[in-house]
C-alpha cells in the first residue's frame, strides 16, 4: 500500500467520523427540541394577554408581558378553592410516595439482591410483569380495595397507589445499586463488630443513597404528575391534587388557556425545586460512594 493511498484512506475515515458526529448532533439538537418546545410554550403563553393568545399569528415571546392570569389563578382559585390546597395535596401525595416507597424500596432491594431464596427469581419476574400491566387495566380492582379499606377520598389511598405503582421499578433500579457494592465492605465491617443494622445503615446505606435519590426522583415525579387514579379515587373537590384541578379550567364551550398556562408553570416549579436539591445531594453522593469505595 502507498503513502498516498493510506493519507486517502485516512481522509475518509475522518470524513464519515465528522458525519457522523454531525448526524449524531442534530439528532440530539431535534430531541432536545421536542422535549423542550412544549414548556418554552407553556411558559411564554402563561405571560401572553388574551389577545395574543387566541390570535392566529405566530408570537413566539408576549410582546406585552401580563401576570393577569397568574394573579387570576391565585384570586380566584379553582372551583371555589385556592390553588394552594391543591398544591399541598400535590405536595403531601407526592413526598408521601417518596417517603414510604423509599423505605419499602430500598428494604426489598437488599434483600432480593445480597439474600438467596426460595422463589426469588419468581419475584423478580413478577415485578417486570406488574410493570409491564398498564395502570388504566388496574383502575378498578385498585378502586374496589381501597373503597373497601376505607381510603376512598382520602390522600392515603393515593399515596398507598403510587407507592405500588412506583415500587416494582424502585426495587429494579435500586437492585442495581446494591449488587455492585462489594460484599467485603460489609463482611469487614461484621468482623469489626458491627450489628447487621449498623452495617447496613453505616456501610451499605450511603453507597447505595444515589440510586434512592434517583429512585425519589421518579416517584415525585410520577406522583405529582398522576392524574387517572387521582380523579376516580378522589370524590371531594378540596381533596383533588393539581393535575385534576386544571381540567376546571376547561368547559364545554371554551377553553382558558390563560390560566391553565399559569397553573400548569406554577405547578411545574416545585418539580424543579425538589429536582435540583435532590439532584445535588445525588452528586455528593456519587462521591462520597466513590471515596469510600
Amino acid at each position: 500500500m502507498t503513502t498516498y493511498d493510506m493519507r486517502h484512506r485516512t481522509k475518509k475515515a475522518r470524513k464519515r467520523r465528522r458525519l457522523g458526529k454531525v448526524g449524531l448532533n442534530t439528532a440530539a439538537m431535534v430531541v432536545f427540541l421536542f422535549a423542550v418546545f412544549p414548556v418554552y410554550w407553556m411558559v411564554t403563553t402563561a405571560f401572553k394577554s388574551s389577545e395574543q393568545i387566541f390570535t392566529t399569528d405566530f408570537i413566539p415571546f408576549p410582546t406585552d408581558p401580563t401576570l393577569e392570569h397568574v394573579r387570576r389563578v391565585f384570586t380566584e382559585g379553582v372551583a371555589g378553592h385556592s390553588i394552594w390546597r391543591y398544591l399541598l395535596n400535590s405536595s403531601i401525595v407526592a413526598l408521601g410516595t417518596v417517603l414510604v416507597g423509599a423505605v419499602f424500596s430500598l428494604l426489598a432491594a437488599t434483600a432480593v439482591a445480597r439474600f438467596r431464596f426460595r422463589g426469588r427469581t419468581s419475584f423478580l419476574i413478577l415485578l417486570l410483569i406488574v410493570q409491564m400491566v398498564p395502570g388504566e387495566a388496574l383502575l378498578i380492582p385498585l378502586f374496589m380495595m381501597v373503597r373497601r379499606a376505607g381510603l376512598y377520598d382520602q390522600l392515603l389511598g393515593l399515596v398507598v397507589v403510587n407507592v405500588a405503582m412506583t415500587l416494582p421499578f424502585a426495587i429494579w433500579m435500586l437492585r442495581t445499586f446494591v449488587a455492585a457494592v462489594p460484599k467485603e465492605l460489609e463482611e469487614a465491617a461484621w468482623i469489626d463488630g458491627a450489628s447487621r443494622f449498623a452495617t447496613f445503615w453505616r456501610v451499605l446505606f450511603p453507597l447505595v443513597a444515589p440510586g434512592l435519590v434517583a429512585t425519589s426522583i421518579f416517584s415525585f415525579i410520577t406522583a405529582w404528575n398522576e392524574f387517572v387514579f387521582a380523579l376516580t379515587l378522589i370524590g371531594d373537590q378540596g381533596s383533588y391534587t393539581m393535575p385534576v384541578a386544571l381540567r376546571y379550567f376547561v368547559s364545554q364551550r371554551s377553553v382558558d388557556w390563560g390560566a391553565i398556562m399559569a397553573a400548569s408553570t406554577l405547578m411545574t416549579i416545585p418539580v424543579i425545586v425538589f429536582f435540583l436539591l435532590v439532584q445535588r445531594r445525588m452528586v455528593s453522593g456519587l462521591v462520597a460512594g466513590a471515596v469510600k469505595g
